[in-house]
């Protein structure tokens, strides 16, 4: 029963992006009194879900928005599959390090990366630096625009590459700053 109303304080959080108040879990839980949200609330931070701050107000924790792990599936050619969970996995950490002020998500706009599969539309998550060696995907400021690119370095001579054979190498004509690499690409089909 706990899990029915852990589900609907988590779908809450993911429609507003915020805790519900106590009022808002009487209607949420179908509860008559804020006793009984309190108590479930006290479960909740017993088992690690969520706490308080110095308010006294709800925060999710690291737990709040785990998803199963339940396995692999074999790329390759086709096997039985077994859906065993292995542990959980919390996306936001999973996707961002410990630099998670430093990270945020842009919307890819053009093909330029399709060969490093990154399309039109996906969502790249990238953390801010000035440095990058040479492979890392980038996002650079060169000569005044901004894109996203493959950061190449020989000797004292840096470019920027595509990932797609119908696009050219960029040069730098003044200048090539790193404002950022990408760590993960998010695609929802």
């Amino acid at each position: 029963m706990e899990q029915n109303y852990k589900q609907k304080l988590i779908y809450f959080h993911e429609k507003e992006n915020r805790m519900p108040t106590y009022t808002e879990m009487m209607a949420l839980f179908g509860f008559k009194s804020k006793n009984a949200v309190a108590r479930l609330v006290e479960k909740f931070i017993d088992a690690g879900f969520v706490s308080k701050d110095h308010l006294g107000r709800l925060i999710a924790e690291k737990s709040f928005n785990e998803i199963p792990l339940l396995g692999s599936i074999k790329a390759g050619f086709p096997s039985n599959a077994e859906e065993v969970e292995l542990n959980t996995i919390n996306i936001d950490s999973y996707l961002t390090t410990s630099k998670k002020a430093n990270s945020f998500l842009l919307k890819v706009d053009g093909e330029s990366m399709i060969d490093a599969h990154i399309a039109d539309g996906d969502m790249v998550l990238v953390e801010k630096t000035e440095v990058a060696k040479d492979g890392d995907i980038v996002i650079a400021d060169i000569d005044g625009e901004s894109t996203m690119k493959y950061f190449r370095k020989e000797g004292g001579k840096v470019w920027l590459e595509p990932a797609n054979k119908n696009f050219k190498n960029i040069y730098p004509e003044q200048y090539l700053r790193i404002t950022a690499i990408v760590k993960a690409v998010i695609r929802k089909y």
